[in-house]
């Protein structure tokens, strides 16, 4: 199926699903994050902000905080992406689409200074493929040459395609995909970046 059927038939189903679904969902799903080694190992995360009733990341942030992790989220500048700290959940604003992010005043940074960065998506597969919303951003910020951060894709599990989704040259693919019902590791050879 092409990337833009794909995308729109998936955010319809995402849009669709009721609250309480979607509670539950996130909440599983953000569980089994929190289960990762690769999130009780690193000392800097970077998340984002769900719209769209995206797999939300309150729990996952909440317990960052915690644990005394820092945590980065994304911020829109022109048709580039960058991190920033945040400190406090109230800290973020409606920004570039709609979405919340760090406020200017923060310090940028690129993908190598996380250690792990959650990645939302429209659709995923199982080789670690995300289709996005088509602007890029993601894939270009993730093109960092000094990026080793962890990626984990994080959805609903309905988001996981049957086959493998249509990749373009600068697709990045995720290593570990999380959804509410399972966790995937992608093989080494299958998610080369």
């Amino acid at each position: 199926m092409p990337k833009r059927s794909l995308r729109s038939q998936l955010l319809a189903r995402r849009r669709a699903l009721s609250h309480d679904a979607w509670c539950a969902s996130s909440h599983n799903a953000q569980r089994n994050l929190l289960s990762l080694d690769e999130y009780a190992q690193a000392e800097c995360i970077a998340l984002y902000a769900p719209a769209h009733n995206e797999t939300d990341t309150g729990l996952i942030l909440a317990d960052a905080f915690r644990t005394g992790k820092r945590v980065l989220y994304p911020a829109v500048c022109g048709h580039h992406m960058v991190l920033r700290p945040v400190e406090r959940i109230e800290e973020l604003r409606e920004g570039a689409f709609g979405i919340l992010e760090p406020c200017q005043a923060g310090t940028d940074h690129q993908a190598d200074e996380a250690d792990l960065i959650v990645v939302p998506g429209v659709a995923f597969d199982l080789t670690g493929h995300r289709i996005g919303y088509g602007k890029g951003f993601y894939d270009r910020f993730l093109h960092h040459p000094g990026c080793t951060a962890h990626l984990v894709g994080l959805c609903h599990d309905f988001q996981l395609a049957d086959g493998a989704i249509p990749v373009d040259m600068h697709d990045i693919p995720m290593e570990i995909i999380v959804t509410e019902t399972r966790i995937i590791r992608i093989p080494k050879q299958a998610a080369k970046k």
